[in-house]
């Protein structure tokens, strides 16, 4: 099982960026999928989730309207849209695969497949 991110940047304050996460040796549409962050000297955080369907999501309350996590299973890729950056935004980037997914599945011991990550930079 592979997870690749990418389409983070350096991006100034109140700007844009579409996060990709490429998934390759799974049945992709079996899956929910999650984006997690991590800044330095913190510990990694939940962002988002997305069911197998894109039927549910759920979202950390700091990223409410103003991320939105989509899906395209024809192209085995989970998105992250982020728009009204903010420098607090500034993190490392991760995808992963969840088994089960509830509004309560934020752990980051509750996901696995972690993919390689994409650094967001975000400047004021």
């Amino acid at each position: 099982v592979q997870l690749q991110a990418s389409g983070g940047g350096l991006v100034q304050a109140g700007g844009s960026l579409r996060l990709s996460c490429a998934a390759s040796g799974l049945t992709f549409s079996n899956y929910h999928m999650g984006w997690f962050r991590q800044a330095p000297g913190k510990e990694r955080e939940f962002v988002a989730a997305i069911s197998w369907s894109g039927g549910s999501t759920y979202y950390e309350d700091s990223v409410k309207g103003r991320f939105t996590i989509s899906r395209d299973n024809a192209k085995n890729t989970v998105y992250l849209q982020m728009n009204s950056l903010k420098p607090e935004d500034t993190a490392v980037y991760y995808c992963a695969t969840t088994p089960w997914l509830e509004a309560s599945t934020r752990r980051p011991k509750d996901y696995y497949n972690w993919g390689q990550e994409t650094l967001v930079t975000v400047s004021s």
